[in-house]
């Protein structure tokens, strides 16, 4: 039985919360995590959501995985993006085609959408996905280096 792939609602934030620390921990970066419930629903949910989420469920109904995305802007293309902030599975749910089921509804919902493209970012040690991600025909960047300003840094600039 295929996954069922639904957009994420407010009830849904301590879910997704539980996941995005499986991510981080998947990654070793949970010490970095500062999400908590209100700012997840007030970043998907709020009067101008930041982002969207949609959630995999087993056929059986168990929380399977998630993936967060946004709307980005082409200039070249004049076009809009899908960018994939995050992908997740859980590990016992791993190898059973959610991910890709969640990568791909993000394609078509990206298609309909108009979008030019839909890119996302992958850890260099994380040859699994970057295996997945190739078998899919997705094309890794590796001409582009990836600048971040934030904390400290940031508000010095602010």
């Amino acid at each position: 039985m295929p996954p069922l792939i639904r957009p994420a609602t407010p009830a849904d934030v301590p879910l997704l919360l539980a996941l995005i620390r499986g991510l981080a921990t998947y990654e070793k970066l949970l010490h970095e995590v500062e999400a908590t419930e209100e700012r997840l629903t007030a970043a998907l949910f709020g009067p101008r959501p930041a982002a969207e989420c949609v959630l995999a469920f087993t056929g059986g109904g168990a929380p399977a995985g998630c993936a967060v995305f946004f709307t980005n802007y082409s200039t070249f293309l004049a076009k809009p993006g899908l960018y994939l902030e995050d992908l997740f599975v859980l590990p016992e749910f791993r190898g059973q085609g959610i991910g890709k089921a969640l990568l791909l509804h993000l394609a078509r919902l990206a298609h309909q959408r108009g979008c030019g493209r839909m890119e996302w970012t992958v850890l260099d040690w994380n040859q699994p996905a970057i295996d997945f991600y190739e078998s899919l025909g997705a094309v890794r960047l590796t001409d582009w280096t990836i600048c971040r300003l934030s904390g400290a840094a940031l508000a010095r600039h602010a």
